[in-house]
């Protein structure tokens, strides 16, 4: 069975930072597109970043260039988002997904094939 499984979520003051990690199982995404999408309440789930199979391609949504950092360790299979001078608009449910068909559309939900279940990043001001 494959599983995508985010942790690392919790409640922060704005300034702060947080690491989120997205350990996957059952399958290897080594190869694979990973991406972290949010979603605040009442709004739709958006992109904030992805990485290329081998981590040499970054992107990021404008929102949170320059302050989120995203990462991969193919050999824990496992990726990571680092969040740092967190404001309280990124106050969301964080999710993890995995492009599995190499889809054109990098910054697009429905690239992606695999889901975790989310980790709540709650950001006081």
């Amino acid at each position: 069975q494959v599983q995508l499984v985010e942790s690392g979520g919790g409640l922060v003051q704005a300034g702060g930072s947080l690491r989120l990690s997205c350990a996957a199982s059952g399958r290897s995404f080594s190869s694979d597109r990973m991406a972290w999408f949010r979603q605040a309440p009442g709004k739709e789930r958006e992109f904030a970043a992805a990485i290329n199979w081998s981590g040499g391609s970054t992107y990021y949504a404008d929102s949170v260039k320059g302050r989120f950092t995203i990462s991969r360790d193919n050999a824990k299979n496992t990726v990571y988002l680092q969040m740092n001078s967190l404001k309280p608009e990124d106050t969301a449910v964080y999710y993890c997904a995995a492009d599995i068909r190499g889809s054109y559309y990098t910054r697009s939900a429905a690239s992606y094939y695999y889901w975790g279940q989310g980790t709540q990043v709650t950001v006081s001001s």
